[in-house]
């Protein structure tokens, strides 16, 4: 199951590194990851997403509590929560996909944020799930390139990951 983990941590110089080693020496993959700085300057926050059967991903969350630089620790996914991810593509716009390319941005909510007179850049926002339906309705063959920021989420109501 996928789980998404928002961790506040001290932002130190060597903080991430910790955490990354924490998950490549138990063997644990890291699908995204996301971290900056919060309101308060001496904490980051860091959402992570990462996949696993109940045992493991309660496991990694005793871990990540361990580190000396975990301040606090949420999984997003035990309750209700907003989660979005941004993505850019880059496509091929010529003559005749520029229209359709268009008409694809407005029905998905994206906005063409670069053009050129052979490219178009998309920028779309949402659940993951958004995204690649977007991918999926691209023309074959106009893809150039696409970056995905991976999920950012946070919990909805009153409860929040502070101090």
């Amino acid at each position: 199951m996928r789980h998404i983990i928002a961790v506040l941590l001290e932002n130190e110089a060597g903080a991430l590194s910790r955490v990354a080693g924490l998950f490549s020496a138990r063997g644990y993959n890291i699908e995204s990851l996301t971290v900056a700085p919060t309101d308060d300057p001496s904490l980051s926050r860091m959402t992570l997403v990462t996949t696993g059967n109940e045992d493991i991903v309660e496991q990694i969350k005793k871990q990540l509590n361990k580190l000396i630089d975990t301040v606090k620790l949420f999984d997003l996914t035990e309750g209700p929560h907003i989660e979005r991810e941004l993505m850019m593509i880059k496509v091929r716009a010529e003559r005749a996909d520029r229209e359709e390319l268009k008409r694809l941005a407005d029905i998905f909510r994206a906005k063409i944020i670069d053009v050129t007179d052979t490219s178009y850049v998309i920028e779309i926002t949402g659940p993951s799930t958004k995204l690649d339906a977007f991918l999926d309705a691209v023309p074959e063959g106009l893809i150039v390139e696409v970056v995905r920021t991976g999920p950012s989420g946070i919990s909805r109501g009153e409860k929040g990951l502070t101090l």
